[in-house]
């Protein structure tokens, strides 16, 4: 086989001429459709430990299936937060972390981090958080399902274990759909609400998703959860009549301690990784582990560094205009240069993107990933490459291809 190519390509410049529009713009040849699935907070296990875990998430799907179309499947899987809307909780940890107070600190983080949530206590719809990432993809042809984790976030799960859970979860949600796919029937047959209302919506899915074209995309920890999900070692854990074709991990929160990497290598399945210089959370290690990951790989990489962009704007539901409980901005700023960021110390280089705009360049490039990689569309394999940049006007994303062999 061919060596691989590799690029080292900056976004700096003027935006091409004629370059088509993305995902992100509200263009898209699908109308979409909107429902949710809850089977309960309390529907399966955790392997590792027994504790409990949700199987809910939103779909966002073309409402206009034109015949026969099977549409590819997207599935979205949200990282480390807090998991029930306790805002009293969230005060009084605020308070004891002012005051040193460590284990009132504690006693007031357990009530944010607790599955099932409390009587009265409204659980934090992460999954929700990307709805426009989601309504975008929709719109271009994909069948798109966020998936809720609060309950591997809640539980006692760390390092390794905590991205074997998160694989788990996604492998629970594909077996599921691929039975609603082939037969209409199973555990989801009967259960999609709409999420305005909350009544039962009745949406047909039977062979309308092609379970052998799947994509994945998980944010901090969930990152790790698609990269273990799509490792060698554990393709054999994938439901019958499914297979995962990209994966993209966005501001991957990987364990950098693990002892076997083997159990993260990714060789046949292209993979994509996008971090912001501003992330609060999450460091150059994103990089370089998943490059690791799959430097004996046959499969294309991408690495996309994204300009001011920090760690929580990804998610709407954890950034600060959603006045949701526990939303931050996690970038480090200096008071001497205001509008600008970094991600720790005293610097702050970076214009600062406001969480729409930090939006926009996540839909941008997860349309072009994953239209190249389920759909076969090559229109945008120059984006992808880092040989033109649509979003030069609103920030810089320096992109590293090696294109397979």
């Amino acid at each position: 086989m061919a060596a691989a190519t590799v690029l080292a390509v900056s976004a700096a410049g003027t935006a091409q001429a004629g370059v088509r529009p993305h995902a992100g713009t509200a263009t898209g040849r699908y109308a979409v459709g909107v429902v949710d699935y809850d089977l309960g907070s309390t529907a399966y296990r955790l392997a590792e430990t027994g504790e409990p875990g949700e199987l809910a998430g939103t779909v966002h799907y073309p409402k206009d299936h034109r015949g026969a179309v099977r549409h590819p499947m997207v599935v979205l899987l949200h990282g480390l937060h807090e998991t029930c809307a306790d805002r009293k909780a969230a005060t009084e940890r605020d308070a004891a972390e002012k005051a040193g107070d460590w284990d009132a600190y504690a006693a007031a983080g357990q009530k944010l981090y607790n599955w099932p949530c409390a009587p009265g206590i409204r659980p934090i719809a992460s999954d929700h958080g990307y709805d426009y990432l989601a309504r975008d993809l929709a719109a271009q042809g994909f069948v798109v399902v966020s998936v809720s984790a609060n309950g591997v976030n809640a539980s006692s799960v760390t390092g390794d274990q905590n991205a074997s859970a998160r694989a788990d979860l996604l492998d629970r949600h594909l077996a599921l759909w691929q039975r609603l796919d082939a037969t209409g029937a199973g555990g989801l047959a009967g259960r999609f609400v709409d999420p305005a209302t909350g009544k039962r919506v009745n949406v047909d899915f039977r062979h309308r998703v092609d379970m052998r074209r799947v994509g994945t995309l998980g944010h901090s920890r969930g990152g790790a959860g698609v990269t273990w999900q799509a490792a060698e070692a554990h393709r054999g854990r994938w439901p019958a009549g499914v297979r995962v074709k990209a994966v993209l991990a966005l501001a991957p929160a990987y364990n950098v301690m693990t002892e076997d990497m083997s159990v993260y290598r990714v060789d046949r399945t292209p993979l994509a990784v996008m971090r912001g210089s501003c992330d609060g959370q999450v460091g150059q290690e994103a990089f370089s582990f998943a490059d690791d990951a799959t430097a004996r790989g046959t499969a294309a990489f991408y690495r996309f560094a994204v300009r001011g962009a920090n760690h929580n704007f990804f998610n709407t539901r954890w950034s600060p205009d959603s006045g949701e409980v526990a939303a931050k901005d996690d970038a480090s700023h200096s008071p001497a240069l205001p509008g600008r960021c970094g991600d720790g110390g005293a610097d702050a280089p970076d214009t600062q993107l406001t969480e729409p705009q930090e939006r926009k360049v996540l839909s941008t490039y997860a349309d072009a990933f994953f239209r190249r990689h389920l759909m076969g569309d090559h229109r945008s394999d120059a984006v992808l490459e880092g040989r033109e940049h649509p979003l030069s006007c609103v920030t810089e994303v320096d992109v590293r291809a090696r294109t397979g062999r």
